[in-house]
């Protein structure tokens, strides 16, 4: 749009960090006879897989006609997929579009430079996102449900840092609006039953534009004349950061966060000069007005 190439991964980012909210769920297997299986009663403990794609994929491999060379491919149920299925603008979040957001480099290669990064402040998105739990029996996808929901009240805050060289953090709300199941099971009783759960989320994210880096003011030079005609006179005011550490460091290197590291001097410094009738003054001291 404004001809400059940005690009903060932030839809990455927030997907990321929504499918890692997933990545430690374990499914376990009873003894006939146990209700409620203990680390003893478990037969087989099971961690759930979280891949990005459609579920449907799946469901097609699972359903393919099994040869010699697809065995060590087969799905092993269960297992969880999410994908994006939608972005919107969000406007009730809406923040001034004109205002700008600053930060001083605090780590990194900009670290103590007379730098500051700026940047309009950001456009809120919402991320719509279908989480699908697979498994071909009730109960583990019921096991894999009661991991999931008691974290949503409907919502979850996770923070992500969206800007890598400010490092700006925000907090993205992942909201649950609502859960589908489908049982596909048609046929006789050779036909592999798949059992599906269905969540849809919304990931209220945040797009920001480029990224401004602007040069922190070290050093002031001022010079200005008075309105006394009688006596020609120029004052240069002079503000200087210096650094106050021993031995002290090039100003260019002073950490503005440390204001116990530097110190501001002012000078001032009269400046007689012949040149009053370039600004339209009499050189005759005597005259008065």
């Amino acid at each position: 749009m404004n001809g400059r190439y940005y690009y903060h991964q932030i839809f990455r980012k927030s997907i990321l960090a929504f499918g890692t909210l997933f990545n430690n769920i374990i499914v376990k297997r009873k003894q006939p006879g146990v209700d409620r299986p203990t680390t003893g009663d478990a037969i087989e403990a099971y961690k759930v897989p979280v891949q990005y794609g459609p579920y449907q994929k799946y469901l097609a491999i699972i359903e393919a006609e099994p040869r010699d060379q697809r065995q060590q491919t087969q799905i092993s149920l269960p297992r969880i997929s999410f994908e994006i299925k939608g972005l919107n603008y969000d406007g009730s979040r809406k923040l001034v579009p004109t205002q700008f957001a600053k930060t001083v480099p605090t780590d990194g290669e900009g670290k103590g430079k007379a730098v500051q990064y700026s940047q309009y402040l950001p456009v809120p998105y919402n991320l719509e996102v279908e989480l699908a739990i697979i498994s071909k029996n009730q109960d583990d996808g019921l096991q894999i449900l009661e991991q999931i929901l008691p974290n949503f009240h409907p919502s979850l805050n996770v923070s992500i840092e969206v800007i890598d060289v400010t490092h700006e953090e925000r907090d993205i709300a992942i909201v649950l609006n609502g859960i589908g199941y489908t049982d596909d099971y048609v046929g006789d009783y050779t036909k592999r039953r798949t059992l599906i759960w269905t969540l849809n989320f919304t990931v209220k994210t945040y797009l920001f534009g480029p990224v401004d880096s602007q040069k922190d003011i070290r050093k002031i030079v001022l010079d200005y004349r008075t309105d006394i005609v009688k006596r020609s006179t120029e004052l240069r005011y002079t503000a200087d950061t210096q650094s106050t550490l021993e031995p002290p460091v090039p100003q260019a290197e002073i950490d503005p966060l440390k204001p116990t590291t530097y110190k501001v001097v002012e000078t001032y410094e009269d400046i007689f000069g012949n040149d009053q009738s370039y600004f339209g003054l009499d050189d005759d001291p005597s005259t008065s007005y």
